[in-house]
């Protein structure tokens, strides 16, 4: 338990979600006490409920598009620190139902900022986006935080639009003479214990094994900043922890949180590598007719490194290594929370 965390009231919007609930476990472990509201969770299995999470902080069911009901949990919880992580994640599902998508990452993130707006008392927000919200040029050059938004996919391009949003609360209403303190915060691509999201590689690969299946990969050869789900998490709690001791304007920006240069790899290499641990086979599923998706993405963290002392901790094999003993352990029965606990232990201090 560290000094800052103990006791702190936090609000994380989309604790129900995958990278929500690690944050959750690991709020809760610091000593914080968690105020939660999301969805129920949309899989089975849900990592929120093999966490056994409920009964562990102040959980809430509820829909950010409901302007009322985000101002009432924000009074309610009257957070010192809030995490933004409700969204609609999906690339392929903002495909089928855009206006959803749109209307969560977008006015659902208003909603938050705006119920925000009248606190009177300091609060560190981080409003969580994603390495996809950069103007894609398949180019190897890393994304930087000055370089343009922009978006192909509904997905990727309301995300854009979060940033936008943020950016223009913080110098309409949340600036210099606001104890509000609100920075984005921009992850790579996530992989780790408990994801169970459709059409997505990584619990692809988990569900096929479990199987005795083949793998069937869409897009083997896209490069993605594949990362441990413990590494920008902890990028956000720094991030926070800056914000709430910082009253520096130059902090309240954007970060981007992912891995070494040399750990960007393609799905192929993420896929291969996960067999060293858990063998089986995998197909080419690749589909000329299916809809974009980026081809080749990279971040730079160089800003985070140099301004919030963040780095990354596990290199790519390690973080292959520990996302699949993570599923392996829960196959054989262990408790996924003893297993994500022990990983957090492993990981070290935000």
């Amino acid at each position: 338990m560290t000094g800052f965390w103990a006791g702190k009231r936090v609000l994380v919007t989309g604790h129900t979600g995958f990278k929500g609930s690690w944050l959750s476990l690991w709020l809760r472990h610091l000593g914080a006490k968690v105020y939660g509201l999301a969805l129920a969770p949309d899989t089975q299995p849900s990592l929120f409920e093999q966490l056994s999470l409920e009964g562990d902080l102040d959980h809430r069911i509820g829909d950010i598009r409901d302007t009322t009901l985000v101002a009432a949990r924000v009074a309610e919880a009257d957070p010192d620190i809030v995490f933004h992580l409700a969204a609609q994640p999906l690339v392929l599902a903002s495909y089928r139902d855009p206006l959803t998508t749109w209307a969560t990452n977008v006015m659902g993130s208003a909603h938050v900022l705006e119920a925000l707006r009248p606190r009177s008392k300091v609060c560190a927000v981080v409003m969580v986006t994603t390495d996809k919200v950069y103007q894609n040029h398949e180019w190897h050059h890393p994304y930087r935080e000055t370089d343009p938004l922009g978006g192909h996919d509904p997905y990727s391009a309301s995300k854009a639009a979060m940033e936008i949003a943020v950016d223009s609360w913080r110098k309409s209403f949340l600036g210099t003479e606001s104890p509000v303190r609100v920075a984005s915060a921009r992850a790579g691509n996530v992989i780790g214990g408990g994801d169970w999201a459709a059409n997505r590689l990584l619990p692809d690969i988990m569900r096929a094994l479990a199987k005795g299946a083949p793998i069937a990969v869409r897009n083997p050869g896209a490069v993605r900043p594949w990362q441990h789900v413990l590494e920008p998490l902890a990028g956000y709690l720094k991030l926070a922890e800056h914000l709430w001791n910082d009253a520096d304007p130059g902090l309240q920006d954007c970060f981007n949180f992912g891995p070494e240069a040399r750990d960007i790899r393609s799905a192929e290499a993420l896929v291969n590598a996960v067999l060293h641990h858990w063998p089986g086979t995998w197909d080419d599923r690749s589909d000329p007719n299916a809809p974009h998706e980026a081809g080749l993405l990279s971040l730079s963290v160089e800003k985070a490194r140099a301004v919030l002392n963040v780095a990354p901790r596990w290199d790519f094999d390690r973080t292959v290594k520990h996302t699949v003993q993570w599923y392996r352990d829960v196959a054989d029965g262990a408790q996924a929370r003893d297993v994500s606990l022990s990983q957090i232990e492993a990981f070290g201090a935000p």
